[in-house]
Parts: C-alpha cells; structure tokens; sequence
C-alpha cells in the first residue's frame, strides 16, 4: 500500500482547550464549559483512539466509502468539540396572516397555539438539554448539541405545517431563518 492512501485513510483532530474527550467502546463522551455530552459510535465502522490532545480516526477499509465514513465521524467529533465549547443557536420567525400564532414552552414541549385559528395546540418536542425561547415574533432555540438544537428547529417547523390547504398560498408557520455558532440570548 503506498504512503499517500495510507494518508487519506487516517486523518486527526485537535482537541480543544477546555475540553476533555474520552473513549470507551463504543462511547465518545465530551466535556467542556458549557456542559457534557456523549455519541455512540457503535454502528459506524472506523477506528477511533484519543491520545494527548488529539482523536486519530483510521479508516477500515480502502475504498472511498470508508474514507467518507472515517471523514464523518471526524466532523461528529468536531461538532460536539465546537459544541462545548460555544455552542448552536437557531433563530425561527412566527409568521401568519390572519390567526395570531403564539409559541409557549411547558417542560419538554412546545405549544403551538391558535395555528389557522385551531383550538386545540400543536405539540412539539424538545431534544437533550435544549433551550427554547419565544421572543416576540422569534423563537430562539439554543443548546451544546447541534443535532439536538436542529432536531428541536425541525420538530417547531414541522409541527407548524400547513395541512389540507395550498401551501402556496397559506404561508404561516414557524421558520428558519438564521443558524449560527456560539449561545445567544
């Protein structure tokens, strides 16, 4: 095997400082200042080690579809790095035309109220620790784990679907419209 596939199987990433990553097959569990957070990698072929500040990630195969998977759970890795370390935050807008839409967080859920004038409130789940703030017109979602806060904006958008009407022209809903890095407030 030549010295240049043997690189493109095996690729790293520096830790943080702040952060402490650890592995326990299958279990990466990451820690840092804004709180602690774990993903199983127990399904996804590639051989992880952690060694003085770094993750090395070797590929268990040749093909380019092993690299591809070596190359993802790298970027999981990254993502809960960069989570602990400043966090996601996602931005909705409550539009409507007619109904006014309120958005209201109880524990876990979050309540969409009068959605086209409907009695009964749409109800939503909140992912991990994820915070959920309705100001105004906006809802801010915030939280260390990016695919718990863009769950939690998915599970909003979704819930405020419209059904049985041309979506063309009834357009309320809550939407995205600004994804970032770093806790907003």
């Amino acid at each position: 095997m030549s010295t240049e596939l043997v690189d493109k199987l095996a690729t790293e990433l520096e830790i943080p400082e702040g952060v402490t990553v650890t592995y326990n097959k299958p279990m990466i569990t990451v820690q840092g200042p804004l709180g602690k957070t774990w993903k199983s990698f127990k399904k996804i072929p590639v051989t992880i080690e952690v060694t003085d500040g770094k993750v090395l990630f070797k590929a268990q195969g040749t093909r380019d579809k092993n690299r591809a998977i070596m190359n993802t759970a790298r970027s999981l890795i990254r993502n809960l790095c960069e989570g602990v370390v400043e966090g996601y935050t996602i931005k909705m807008k409550i539009v409507f035309s007619h109904f006014p839409i309120t958005v209201k967080v109880d524990g876990k859920t979050v309540l969409i109220e009068n959605f086209q004038g409907e009695r009964a409130a749409r109800k939503t789940k909140i992912w991990g620790d994820t915070k959920v703030v309705p100001k105004g017109d906006d809802v801010i979602i915030t939280g260390h784990v990016l695919t718990d806060v863009s769950q939690t904006a998915a599970e909003i958008e979704n819930g405020s679907r419209v059904k049985n009407k041309d979506h063309r022209v009834f357009l309320d809903g809550v939407y995205k419209f600004e994804k970032k890095k770093g806790i907003e407030n």
